[in-house]
């Protein structure tokens, strides 16, 4: 619903304040000319506006439940919003519920789960984790959300060892499209728990997630910076490097600039295991780039090695890297050209897993910048990652088409209406 449509309904906020209210909301709530909705309403994304007719502080479960029955009620848009990273439609005119103020945060060291809110930020778990010894499937970033980075895929440093976050999902509690709680795992709604380990918010809003970690308590990481001159022969060699590599290796290449602002080609790496391994293994493709104009490797914990990501302009998954392809991306006066080496555990996520789409792709390809001029060469397969994706319209573009198909049945059977769809947008 627009805007307009709530003023010809005679909808604003004193009526949703009272809806939520007489629902039960025990949160904040935040009208139009009230100090805190400009700050809350915002997303992460710059170019992102939303104008709600309120901005809702949901405290706990039951905060959420209200807020979903007070939209349903009033025939409003419900978007859900915890740190702002990805939001991408927005709540024009409906309930924008803001579920950061949830962040609780439990870890069972022996049977090495977390189980955190759906405000939780990854550098607090990284941070927990990290006294037993432990790391999450984090991203790139120690601000991201957990939840929202989890439901899309969730593919960080530690992916080609242990596989997408959504692969380590155990349990996730799920208010659903008629204000019902219920529990997904292997055992209970079945269906649904798989569509939520990869299909997004589209079958309800997540309040607790567990997920299984991991026995890492450090790394050897860092970026390296080499000449640009030699970008195409490192690409190459890039290439045929990563089909040899173990899956502890993760590494991208980036088109970019030195910190100084030089034209550079940059080397992302984390190796979870020994130093002098890692060094072996990267000595071939390091003779290949030449001298080092900037960076380091260093042995450091988990928690130190965020590396940062490029924003996707131009998004596909690719199986190889032709010739004609690397000598044309080398050749863009000044974009930003991230390539990243997917496989391993991504590949082999083991059975039940869920909807993560396109695991046999090789590489991520992500460009700051639209590229209509290397149409030609890109061979786009159209294969995208919710996780990377600006565009909501290509949502599908996400899935294989057997998973696609699945994803809206469940979506029938849990949203049949389709009232969570400011988002990544999976219809019924």
């Amino acid at each position: 619903m627009s805007v307009q449509a709530v003023v010809e309904q005679g909808i604003g906020a004193a009526e949703v304040v009272a809806g939520l209210l007489g629902n039960g909301f025990n949160g904040d709530i935040h009208r139009p000319g009230d100090a805190e909705y400009d700050v809350l309403r915002r997303s992460v994304v710059p170019t992102f506006e939303s104008r709600p007719v309120v901005v809702a502080e949901a405290n706990g479960r039951t905060d959420v439940q209200a807020a979903v029955r007070t939209a349903r009620e009033l025939g409003l848009p419900l978007a859900v919003q915890a740190t702002g990273h990805g939001t991408r439609i927005p709540a024009d005119g409906g309930i924008l519920l803001r579920t950061s103020a949830m962040t609780s945060l439990l870890i069972d060291s022996e049977r090495m789960i977390a189980k955190v809110g759906p405000g939780t930020r990854w550098g607090a778990v990284i941070d927990a984790a990290a006294q037993f010894g432990l790391a999450p499937l984090a991203g790139s970033s120690r601000d991201v959300g957990v939840t929202g980075y989890t439901l899309g895929g969730g593919v960080g440093w530690l992916a080609r060892k242990y596989g997408f976050a959504a692969d380590s999902v155990v349990r996730a509690e799920v208010v659903t499209a008629d204000g019902r709680v219920v529990t997904a795992s292997a055992d209970e709604h079945p269906e649904l728990f798989w569509a939520i380990r990869g299909g997004s918010g589209n079958f309800g809003i997540v309040t607790s997630l567990e997920f299984r970690l991991y026995p890492v308590r450090q790394v050897h990481a860092g970026i390296l910076y080499f000449g640009f001159d030699r970008a195409a022969q490192i690409l190459r060699h890039y290439r045929d490097w990563t089909a040899t590599i173990p899956n502890e290796l993760s590494t991208a290449v980036v088109l970019t600039r030195t910190p100084d602002g030089r034209r550079a080609v940059a080397l992302k790496v984390l190796y979870a295991g020994e130093a002098d391994l890692a060094e072996h293994i990267l000595k071939p493709l390091l003779a290949t780039a030449g001298p080092q104009l900037a960076g380091e490797l260093r042995t450091m914990p988990f928690g130190e090695s965020a590396m940062g990501g490029t924003p996707a302009r131009y998004l596909d998954l690719v199986d190889t890297l032709p010739d004609d392809l690397i000598d044309r991306l080398v050749a863009l006066p000044d974009a930003t050209v991230e390539i990243r080496h997917w496989g391993g555990a991504m590949e082999h996520p083991g059975p039940g897993a869920g909807p993560v789409g396109h695991r046999e792709a090789t590489y991520s390809l992500i460009i700051d910048q639209e590229v209509p001029e290397l149409a030609d060469v890109l061979r786009t397969t159209g294969r995208t990652f919710v996780n990377f994706l600006a565009d909501p319209s290509r949502t599908a573009t996400a899935y294989s088409a057997t998973d696609y198909r699945r994803l809206r049945e469940v979506k029938r059977t849990y949203d049949p209406t389709n009232f969570f769809h400011l988002n990544h947008n999976i219809r019924p």
